[in-house]
């Protein structure tokens, strides 16, 4: 696919003339004022900034990204990678670049983003009820699918739109019971099916869901749940296509983040094809794809997706670790306790607090690995870090710590800095190039 159709490439291309200054906390000082070209004309190093830091992995990104890729062509799958991970138009571009179907987003502020920057097909992972968003998808100059989850929420759309010729492609979304939206049986999804159909400014294209919601592991029991959850899906796209409620020859079914997507297409493949193949029941032959919306992927982590993505579980190659932060020892108070300059608003900690990987008089200089230290406690500003008595830390030492969940990384810095390749989580740094290649922009 070329970016130029997918996504507005002279707008992405225009970030290289973007200035930075201030409020960019990873650039340093000495570098306010000059454009994103002209500091990567400069050939920084990690050298030339400072902590706190989040710092991206250039080598991981074309690693995974094209992992991904590869993988949706080889099982005939669709992906729609979750933006709100990155909100960086830059990424998405290269996700659109090897393919992607378009981009998944999670709320109206996301798809004005989306939209500034040219994005042709976007699937908006939730209902609308904002009636300023509903009129503004209606009218909107891109192909834009959104999720309903009740009949309530078809009505306030048909309200909503009355006075206008606009029409909405929805997808019924089926939820779980302790899950996050979506109708919470097969048969409250039907309702919602058949109020879509007996509206006049709603189309139905498709059935949706996320499989993510209903499990945190992946145990035996966890992905039973998943399973479970994914033939309860294939069962309403069964149902909706015996009733005749689909209002398109070209429909989708979509779930699938970056934790289940191989169960996902094991269970939800067989409805892949036209209905002439797979359901010959059907009277009128209607195209069907499956899609899948990994956001996290493409930079992957050393915490959670770490665990549970399916490549790591497959006990195969799995995605490298995309993320690093780089903090520095501002306190030594007590014997095995440091006081890192870095924080809740400068890294990640929902799904597990940062791990100690490596330690270095320096940000860009030598290090070492940092063994048996454990991040504690975060602050605000600041992390409590353990550390056994064998090892020796001292204020103005700088950690590198591996990162859980890139989706609450990424939202902390509007900036970050891409480095060429920072080498393993036990690397001390012989083989990295920590060369400055790349600056992301995020628009949260």
């Amino acid at each position: 696919m070329n970016t130029s159709q997918a996504i507005s490439a002279p707008a992405v291309a225009g970030l290289a003339d973007r200035r930075l200054d201030w409020r960019h906390k990873a650039v340093p000082a000495n570098a306010n004022g000059t454009s994103h070209a002209e500091f990567l004309a400069a050939k920084h190093t990690l050298a030339d900034l400072q902590t706190p830091l989040l710092t991206l992995d250039a080598r991981a990104l074309k690693v995974n990204a094209d992992r991904l890729a590869a993988w949706c062509t080889d099982h005939g799958v669709l992906l729609a990678p979750h933006g709100k991970t990155t909100m960086s138009p830059q990424l998405w571009a290269e996700q659109l670049n090897r393919g992607a179907w378009g981009i998944t987003l999670a709320n109206y502020a996301q798809l004005r983003v989306a939209a500034e920057f040219g994005v042709r097909n976007l699937l908006l992972a939730n209902s609308l009820t904002d009636p300023q968003a509903i009129k503004w998808v209606a009218a909107a100059d891109a192909t834009i699918l959104s999720w309903v989850d009740s009949v309530a929420t078809v009505a306030l759309i048909e309200r909503t739109l009355a006075d206008t010729e606009g029409v909405l492609d929805v997808m019924v979304e089926l939820g779980g019971y302790g899950g996050r939206t979506g109708a919470r049986s097969v048969e409250a999804a039907m309702d919602v099916a058949l109020a879509v159909n007996d509206a006049q400014h709603l189309r139905l294209v498709g059935v949706s869901g996320y499989e993510g919601a209903l499990a945190h592991t992946a145990d035996d029991a966890g992905l039973a749940a998943v399973r479970g959850y994914l033939a309860n899906m294939r069962l309403l796209h069964e149902e909706i296509l015996g009733a005749g409620l689909y209002g398109s020859d070209s429909v989708i079914i979509t779930a699938g983040g970056s934790a289940y997507f191989d169960d996902v297409v094991s269970v939800l493949s067989p409805c892949m094809g036209t209905t002439a193949e797979t359901n010959p029941t059907v009277p009128n032959s209607l195209k069907v794809d499956l899609m899948i919306r990994s956001g996290a992927y493409i930079i992957h982590d050393d915490g959670f997706y770490r665990v549970i993505s399916p490549f790591s579980r497959e006990g195969g190659q799995p995605f490298r670790a995309g993320m690093h932060g780089w903090a520095r020892v501002v306190s030594q108070p007590e014997p095995g306790l440091a006081i890192l300059d870095a924080g809740k608003r400068d890294l990640p900690f929902d799904e597990g607090f940062p791990e100690p990987q490596l330690i270095g008089p320096a940000l860009g200089g030598a290090m070492e690995p940092l063994e048996g230290a454990k991040i504690t406690a975060i602050n605000d500003q600041h992390c409590f870090m353990t550390f056994p008595s064998n090892v020796t830390v001292t204020p103005g030492d700088v950690v590198r710590l591996g990162l859980s969940h890139p989706c609450t990384a990424f939202d902390k810095w509007s900036v970050i800095p891409v480095l060429a390749d920072t080498g393993s989580s036990t690397d001390a740094g012989s083989s990295a190039d920590l060369t400055v290649v790349d600056l992301i922009h995020t628009f949260f």
